[in-house]
């Protein structure tokens, strides 16, 4: 599933569209991406409508158009955005498309997992002004890394840090990442992660972001050569420090991968 930083890059994948009237919209109306919305609003409102902005909140996206109209997309597992030729004939799992003088923005998602919101109104929608503080903002400080710790003190960590109503944006890769740069072992229980490790979790989560966001989320290209992610994905995978075999479990129901050198797992949360 794309996390923060594959969310971003595809976020601007429609930029070419901005300041640039819809001149068609093109649904596939009956689609579960389009639960809890109306199809034909969407269609009736956006025809004709300029794209104005665009920005994410951890896996979410939120475009806004004239006359008031917010479109919300979440990739889901397998969604993507991407931009096609004005002349574009929609395939099988185009779901949304909006058509341009220029060029033809388009939401596919082959397994239907994502989602389409829609919205009219001068204010942001609940959907969007409800959602908690992005990992990377003022808003996300240290002592609210805390609250949550000790909220949910017997969750094993990187169950935790999948948890999107308190860590938008991140997911699998980045909890490995994230775990691995902060030395802590992922089924270590929240609560017994003690207040020194707690400070370097929080300025962990917040680079890690923000270097992802400077490569991935920028032109797709890699994170640093010295990252868990290097590793991760392969069978004979090491650490990047020490070259130390990679143990990996599942973990809060993902796949997980770290070190059991630089990540040893406490007695009490054996």
């Amino acid at each position: 599933m794309p996390e923060l930083a594959e969310v971003e890059y595809f976020r601007t994948r429609w930029d070419a569209g901005l300041r640039q009237r819809i001149a068609r919209v093109l649904l596939h109306a009956k689609k579960r991406i389009f639960r809890g919305s109306d199809p034909r609003a969407i269609e009736r409102t956006l025809q004709g409508a300029k794209l104005l902005g665009s920005e994410t909140h951890g896996k979410q996206i939120a475009f806004r158009f004239s006359g008031e109209a917010w479109l919300g997309v979440h990739l889901g597992m397998s969604g993507k955005l991407r931009i096609e030729a004005a002349y574009f004939s929609p395939w099988k799992h185009d779901h949304h498309v909006l058509v341009q003088r220029r060029q033809t923005l388009v939401f596919t998602d082959p397994r239907t997992f994502g989602r389409v919101r829609f919205h009219r109104g001068k204010s942001a929608p609940p959907w969007w002004a409800t959602l908690p503080p992005a990992v990377t903002s003022r808003e996300f400080t240290l002592p609210k890394l805390r609250a949550i710790l000790t909220r949910r003190a017997r969750s094993p960590l990187k169950a935790l840090l999948l948890m999107q109503q308190f860590f938008p944006g991140i997911g699998n890769w980045m909890a490995d990442e994230i775990l691995w740069q902060a030395r802590l072992h992922p089924r270590i229980a929240a609560g017994l992660v003690d207040t020194g490790a707690q400070r370097i979790l929080w300025r962990t989560l917040r680079e890690v972001s923000r270097v992802a966001l400077k490569t991935i989320g920028v032109d797709w290209s890699d994170p640093p050569d010295d990252w868990l992610i290097q590793q991760r994905w392969k069978k004979s995978g090491v650490c990047p420090r020490h070259r130390t075999a990679l143990s990996h479990a599942t973990i809060g129901g993902r796949t997980t991968a770290w070190c059991p050198r630089c990540q040893p797992i406490p007695r009490t949360s054996r």
